[in-house]
């Protein structure tokens, strides 16, 4: 399948090496605690930058916003239409934070992907070995996808804090 390749820099390494291994690392500041995405050289918030490190996040989380693409933004994509753009709301990897990232989500009928679906993280290989994470609908317990228009459970599952 083709698809437009992320490039690399010295700045977002650690992500994309972190994805040969299907991890989803998220940069955090220690300074003021708070989860940044994307990958910055300073935190926004509190402008340190030595006191950046990374976590790993597991990969949970609920779609903010959809939109299903009829016409690709890119030609590389037009094997790939109609697809899903979604803006998921993703566990940061401590203390119940969480970073909202772009994605797609894949696996389904894209008619059927909603606001406040619960996702799951996915991974696209890609020609250097590298992997893209895309999300997929999560199981309810009878196994049937979140997105699936038979499943009875509620369209917005409230996320449990604790």
């Amino acid at each position: 399948m083709a698809r437009v390749e992320p490039a690399t820099s010295e700045l977002t390494y650690p992500f994309w090496e972190a994805t040969r291994e299907h991890r989803y690392l998220v940069q955090w500041c220690t300074s003021c605690a708070t989860p940044i995405f994307y990958p910055r050289e300073a935190c926004p918030w509190c402008l340190a930058s030595d006191t950046l490190e990374w976590k790993e996040s597991n990969g949970e989380g609920i779609v903010h916003a959809v939109s299903v693409q009829y016409r690709p933004g890119n030609p590389a994509m037009n094997e790939q239409v109609p697809y899903v753009v979604a803006l998921v709301e993703l566990d940061a990897g401590a203390d119940n934070a969480t970073i909202r990232v772009m994605s797609n989500v894949v696996n389904c009928d894209p008619e059927h992907v909603r606001i406040g679906d619960e996702v799951s993280l996915v991974w696209e290989l890609l020609t250097d070995g590298r992997n893209l994470p895309l999300f997929e609908p999560a199981s309810d317990s009878t196994g049937r996808s979140r997105t699936d228009p038979s499943t009875t459970a509620s369209r917005h599952p409230a996320k449990e804090t604790q």
